[in-house]
């Protein structure tokens, strides 16, 4: 060792003082590495997202065409700006059913017809309930007078009885005498002409006695005429009245269905008058023309076809944005969100967001109840009233970085939790908090 010390060089570095310089650097480094791992630190959830609207009638919309058709014209382009009803595209008619220019009118003229044929079955049906109602009418007097028939009818068997009554008792007289003119005669005391007298009253009375029955019986069978009369009146009218209801029927049946028809006809020429309207496509609302997705002229479309997209000018601006699931309970209606917007330069501390440059604040305004098709979350976020603006120039579709602040930590307990890969501590909504509160003093 003795023998280095003869070296200028060996001397040179026994004389430097390097062990306490060093002791003093380490000693600062880790002060300063103390400070910093005590310093406060905020949680936070990170997200991609896209600008869009709250409002899905204001979003970037498809215009589509409602029948199917050949393009004729093209009114705008790309970029232009367009108000609510301007025509964007007019076609032209492909169906053969549809290509009379004279469609409707001709439709309408069959209406007319249609019309007409109905008022004839109309009065068809009026004159048909005349007709009820005169043989309604006709067979209440024909019934009556069959009826006066029968009575007086029976009147005259009435009376024809009492004559063979009476008939019969001259005849029981006349027999008594002639028996006694007959025993008077064998006696001598009566003559043989008065025998002969009695004889031929009693043939006489026999005869008229005979005269009365025979009246009577006519009576009786002109009473039993008089009655199948008055059934057979009866139902002849019953047929013919049944049949004028079922010529009525038949009558209304054809009404009906001819105005069936009519009603299906003014339904065809209304699709025809409101299919007319489609050949012109409108702008839906106030917007610019995003896109055309169908190009050139005499191109054939179906129904439906997609033909341009238009983005509206005016939009309630939010962001939408996606969390994971694990994430989820941490984010409540309500919440503030820092937004970073592509192409606005931000400096961006998710620890420290006052320090943050550039960024913006939204507070959630929705949360999706059913995960979506990429395994996470939709949230909705608004601009929050009371922090400055969202920039001007935001168009739908900007990509958009979003943080959501959860507590404040030190760093060094933020450093530990992502090494042991833990959640960020989970937080009450101060909404839901206040409503419990309230519920437990109650």
């Amino acid at each position: 060792m003795y023998r280095f010390q003869n070296y200028k060089s060996i001397q040179t570095l026994e004389e430097r003082k390097t062990p306490n310089r060093l002791s003093r650097i380490l000693i600062f480094s880790t002060l300063i590495l103390l400070i910093v791992l005590l310093l406060p630190w905020t949680q936070s959830i990170s997200s991609d997202g896209k600008v869009t609207a709250y409002n899905p009638a204001n979003r970037p919309q498809t215009i589509n065409a409602i029948i199917g058709g050949k393009i004729e014209k093209w009114y705008v382009q790309e970029g232009q700006f367009v108000k609510k009803g301007d025509t964007l595209v007019y076609i032209s008619e492909i169906k053969t059913e549809y290509m009379d220019t004279m469609l409707i009118e001709r439709s309408e003229s069959q209406i007319k017809s249609k019309e007409s044929s109905a008022s004839s079955y109309m009065e068809k049906v009026q004159a048909l309930d005349n007709q009820i109602d005169a043989m309604i009418d006709n067979r209440a007097v024909k019934l009556i007078q069959s009826k006066n028939k029968i009575k007086q009818g029976k009147y005259k068997v009435t009376t024809d009885s009492m004559d063979l009554v009476a008939a019969a008792n001259k005849l029981d007289i006349a027999k008594k005498q002639y028996k006694r003119t007959e025993g008077l005669y064998d006696k001598k005391l009566k003559s043989k002409t008065d025998l002969e007298n009695s004889l031929v009253k009693v043939q006489q009375l026999e005869a008229e006695y005979t005269s009365y029955e025979n009246k009577l019986k006519v009576s009786k069978n002109e009473m039993d005429n008089l009655i199948s009369e008055l059934e057979s009146i009866d139902a002849d009218y019953r047929d013919k009245i049944a049949k004028s209801e079922s010529d009525k029927a038949a009558a209304l049946s054809s009404l009906y269905d001819t105005e069936a028809q009519v009603t299906k006809m003014q339904n065809e020429v209304a699709n025809y008058s409101i299919r007319s309207g489609y050949y012109y496509i409108t702008a839906p609302q106030n917007g610019f023309i995003s896109k055309a997705l169908l190009s050139g002229i005499g191109e054939i479309i179906k129904e439906g076809s997609p033909l341009l997209s238009i983005v509206p000018s005016e939009s309630d601006m939010a962001v939408e944005m996606f969390v994971d699931p694990v994430d989820l309970p941490l984010i409540h209606v309500g919440n503030k969100i820092r937004l970073q917007f592509d192409g606005w330069p931000a400096i961006v501390f998710s620890g420290w967001p006052k320090l943050s440059y550039g960024m913006y604040t939204g507070i959630v305004s929705a949360v999706d109840n059913y995960i979506s098709e990429n395994g996470k979350y939709r949230i909705l976020i608004e601009p929050d009233p009371n922090d400055h603006k969202w920039p001007a120039g935001l168009r739908m579709g900007v990509a958009t970085r979003g943080i959501a602040l959860l507590n404040d930590v030190p760093l060094w307990y933020e450093l530990w939790r992502k090494i042991n890969g833990f959640p960020p501590n989970y937080y009450e909504n101060p909404a839901a908090k206040d409503k419990s509160e309230i519920s437990k003093k109650d």
